[in-house]
């Protein structure tokens, strides 16, 4: 039943797990890019912060 296919089929289910594979792959690729990205402006953030506390600290003294 199955080998009574023409061979065409094949090749488009083949397609479509391929196409599958590199969505999921890219995907997770993606989302690990966008964490870098978050982790390095939150760092930048968290900076920010740490010397305008400094500034108000020498302002009070």
């Amino acid at each position: 039943m199955l080998l009574a296919s023409p061979w065409w089929i094949f090749l488009v289910i083949f397609g479509i797990l391929f196409s599958a594979y590199m969505s999921m792959k890219y995907s997770l690729e993606e989302r690990h890019v966008e964490h870098e990205f978050i982790e390095k402006e939150g760092q930048i953030y968290l900076e920010r912060i740490e010397e305008e506390r400094e500034k108000r600290k020498i302002e009070k003294s």
